[in-house]
């Protein structure tokens, strides 16, 4: 149970640290952090996550993360239920104190860090196949560095640093894309809010970072792995 509310508690923090910049802060007039704050939110929050809560549950904060280990041979199939299931919640928790503050200020919501594509997309690069490709690209990436940092051969200790400046760097080239998903819990958290759009075009931040995490659990495995003696 430990495990879980790590879990929970991780990415609900991935995605108050992450989404929440981005609401709150990203656009304020002269003062505003842009995407390049965003970026280093979302990576600062899986870095300290992963040295705070790592420990204990892995430190996944992240459905694809979960199936991309599973995928590589570093987590057993019976627990990919449970830690998606306690990630989502943590997701949605963050998005509903979001909500609250945003709200609570007496302002719209607008787009609320929702991913989307299309006429969604936030600099108009996004469209299907070019979000297809970024998210599919970026996760394969992500898990590559996260497999290979945590790797037993690795240097120890440094892969929370790692693996929070990968997906800040992810961020920093696919926000205006997408608004960078990579992570499942993340999407559906804030489309839950949006409605509309963000849950018609929920099913590609679902699929695509999952398909991308798998792939580089298979090839890492293949191809990276330690050799058996």
């Amino acid at each position: 149970m430990k495990k879980y509310i790590a879990e929970f508690i991780g990415t609900f923090w991935l995605v108050l640290g992450g989404c929440g910049s981005a609401v709150l802060a990203a656009a304020v007039p002269e003062l505003g952090i842009g995407y390049a704050g965003v970026s280093l939110a979302f990576g600062l929050t899986v870095l300290t996550g992963a040295y705070g809560l790592g420990h204990i549950s892995g430190a996944h904060f992240n459905p694809a993360v979960s199936f991309g280990l599973w995928a590589g041979g570093r987590f057993s199939a019976k627990e990919l239920l449970p830690y998606i299931i306690a990630q989502i919640l943590g997701a949605v928790l963050a998005a509903t104190v979001l909500y609250v503050i945003v709200t609570g200020s007496g302002k719209d919501i607008g787009g609320f860090a929702a991913n989307g594509y299309g006429a969604h997309s936030p600099n108009g690069y996004g469209g299907l196949v070019s979000a297809l490709v970024a998210e599919f690209v970026m996760t394969f990436i992500f898990l590559t560095v996260i497999i290979g940092a945590t790797d037993e051969r690795a240097p120890k200790g440094f892969a929370g640093i790692a693996i929070g400046l990968t997906l800040t760097l992810i961020h920093l080239i696919t926000i205006p894309v997408t608004n960078t998903s990579v992570n499942p819990a993340r999407s559906i958290s804030q489309a839950l809010f949006v409605g509309g759009w963000a849950l018609e075009q929920l099913w590609l931040f679902i699929l695509v970072p999952i398909a991308g995490a798998i792939v580089a659990g298979w090839v890492y495995k293949a191809v990276f792995a330690a050799s058996k003696k």
